[in-house]
């Protein structure tokens, strides 16, 4: 399924983005305790979402993950909405 709004699946993809950069960032280049809060802050916001907007991000998630060439992002695209607790299963 293919978002019809392209600002979702644009933003969807922004946000991992932002995270995958803040988990590989180093101690010199972000402090480790703020990269930490604000990833916190991006679940918990995120977790706020009614039941049918998570939905629709974890789709968009998934769309993303499908047309991702590169495997590392692809990878991290298909285990982020588990990680921050979108959907149940195992945190990678």
């Amino acid at each position: 399924m293919t978002d019809r709004d392209p600002l979702v699946p644009a933003l969807a993809g922004v946000l991992v983005d932002v995270v995958w950069w803040l988990e590989s960032c180093g101690d010199d280049e972000v402090d480790p305790d703020s990269a930490v809060k604000i990833m916190e802050s991006v679940g918990g916001e995120l977790l706020r979402l009614p039941s049918g907007q998570r939905e629709r991000l974890v789709q968009a998630l998934a769309d993303l993950a499908d047309a991702e060439q590169g495997p590392a992002r692809r990878e991290f695209l298909e285990s982020f909405p588990s990680a921050v607790g979108l959907v149940e299963g195992e945190e990678s």
